[in-house]
């Protein structure tokens, strides 16, 4: 990595990047200079439960803490949030300089059970806890550094646990008016001596999960999650999450890994695209066989441009995964296309624990239409790289991937505009995906108006300059509804989407026109349904705004 008095600016491209050694230690993330950073490393396995876990009864907003303010109750832990208006100034390994606070109430002997709470790692988010009874805890996030919103991500540990009672827990400040939680949807829970001994992972717990509107005179309104649970062990560590982490540093672990490889690095290129705010690597993919390059069309797929939605991080996993085996339809997809991958735009956010911006203090998914490179760094090299690609070959496909916090299953947004040939061809992607994947994808729940509100996105933007196939992939953070499932999403689930997105593209891109004119006809009879047309009545398409298709 670029030393610290040879930096430049913060947008800075690096045309040739070094990675880490494949057996040296990995470069440690930088954070911002008020963040406070514990030295242990924080590692999961990586784990499949041996049965689907279904989604939970969902239940009202019944039951609630008889008490939620901590003057009813005694502050256990508690971090200094960053002052209200402040911004980013600058960034060091290892985040606040001196030795650290201490947070967490010390414990009053071995019959304490009170609950010891930490966030202060990669990717963690917990600001507050509040213990309002013997096992009952209320719990604040902490906002997206340098804003006052977007808490919905949330990851942190417990210790000192008893494995016989049951516990509450309530976070009380979630901001969507809405949520998967209402719908089933359970948090994720490890245990590091389950892990250890039985190697099992993350899974999915809670009973009573319920989300509601907090108190009504409170402003803006807050949304609270509940939940109760019981621990495995006595005296255990233990981690509740949102969503299945995935950190900066295990993507470096991954590339590490890619690096000391002498077959994939053959055909796979790491280098830096420019560096975020803080200064950590902001990585490109560029992923062909050796020959034949100039021909070639591009694929473009980048990732975590939203930091809290780590599901994307794994379908990004599953894609690299699949492109950079040995498999015949990876060896050919890497014959047909140069790939550019970005496998995650905002480390910075990731690193902090944010849900959905940049230390910028702003959703990097608005900011592809920006000028200010300083800022937004990632996005807007992104963008410039791919102007470059278009100036020299023909950009077949752009994929952002992102999760859904509202709606179960996978699906696309895309761009609906063009002549009337067009406005049905953007629909065919999606639904080969939905042929491949018919278990987890929900064409029928994609969405192609580009409304004015998402004109700075990705897939608006890179179809503006020309990408006529430019989508954004939700993976809901719940699970699926589809093919007699109703059950969570595994991280192998979330992997697999990589493989169908090839999978897909092969289909999508071959020779032979019957499955591409299928599925063009197929999206010409779904749409007549949908405006009570006649099949096969003709008619232009030109004349129907997005807004009818839509309805």
């Amino acid at each position: 990595l670029p030393s610290a008095r040879h930096r430049g600016s913060p947008g800075e491209p690096r045309a040739l990047f070094a990675l880490p050694s494949a057996w040296g230690p990995l470069p440690a993330p930088r954070w911002p200079i008020e963040c406070e950073v514990i030295e242990e490393t924080i590692e999961h396995i990586e784990w499949v439960p041996p049965e689907p876990e279904p989604f939970c009864q969902p239940t009202g907003p019944h039951w609630a803490p008889a008490t939620l303010g901590e003057e009813h109750g005694t502050v256990v832990y508690h971090l200094s949030p960053a002052p209200q208006g402040s911004c980013f100034t600058r960034a060091r390994i290892g985040g606040a300089p001196g030795p650290l606070s201490s947070p967490a109430a010390p414990l009053e002997g071995p019959q304490d059970t009170t609950l010891l709470f930490e966030s202060r790692f990669e990717s963690g988010n917990l600001q507050k806890a509040v213990k309002v009874g013997p096992y009952e805890y209320v719990l604040m996030l902490r906002p997206d550094l340098y804003t006052a919103k977007h808490t919905q991500w949330f990851y942190f540990r417990v210790q000192n646990t008893r494995r016989g009672p049951l516990y509450h827990f309530t976070i009380a400040n979630m901001a969507k008016p809405k949520s998967l939680y209402g719908e089933g949807m359970r948090p994720l829970f490890y245990s590091q001596r389950d892990a250890q001994s039985r190697s099992i992972g993350w899974r999915r717990v809670g009973a009573d999960v319920r989300y509601y509107r907090g108190s009504s005179g409170e402003e803006p309104a807050a949304f609270r999650l509940s939940w109760t649970a019981r621990f495995p062990h006595d005296g255990d560590t233990c981690f509740f999450a949102h969503s299945y982490p995935y950190t900066y540093s295990d993507l470096q672990r991954y590339l590490r890994a890619l690096a000391g490889d002498p077959v994939r690095s053959r055909y796979c290129a790491v280098r830096a695209l420019c560096r975020s705010l803080a200064g950590n690597t902001v990585y490109l993919l560029t992923i062909t066989s050796p020959t034949g390059a100039a021909a070639k069309r591009a694929v473009v797929l980048s990732a975590r441009a939203h930091p809290g939605e780590s599901g994307g991080s794994w379908a990004m996993r599953g894609f690299l995964d699949f492109l950079l085996s040995a498999d015949a339809d990876a060896q050919l997809l890497r014959q047909l296309f140069v790939f550019k991958v970005v496998p995650m735009l905002n480390p910075d956010g990731v690193v902090v624990g944010n849900s959905r911006c940049s230390l910028a203090g702003r959703d990097l998914n608005r900011a592809y239409g920006t000028a200010l490179c300083s800022s937004f760094p990632g996005v807007w090299h992104l963008r410039a790289m791919v102007e470059r690609v278009l100036a020299e070959r023909e950009v077949v496909l752009y994929c952002d991937f992102h999760g859904h916090s509202r709606k179960n299953n996978v699906f696309m947004y895309g761009c609906d505009g063009g002549g009337a040939g067009l406005r049905l061809c953007q629909r065919i992607f999606p639904l080969m995906l939905s042929k491949n994947a018919p278990d987890k994808f929900s064409f029928p729940s994609c969405k192609f108006k580009v409304q004015k509100s998402k004109a700075g996105t990705g897939r608006v933007v890179m179809w503006r300059m020309g990408v006529s196939n430019s989508y954004t992939m939700e993976a809901a953070f719940g699970g699926s509804t589809l093919g007699g499932r109703s059950s969570h999403f595994t991280v192998e689930d979330l992997k697999s989407l990589g493989y169908h997105l090839c999978d897909t593209l092969l289909d999508f891109c071959d020779p032979d026109p019957a499955k591409f004119q299928q599925c063009l006809s197929e999206v010409d009879a779904l749409l007549r349904q949908r405006l009570g047309r006649e099949p096969g009545s003709g008619g232009s398409w030109s004349d129907v705004s997005p807004s009818e298709l839509e309805s």
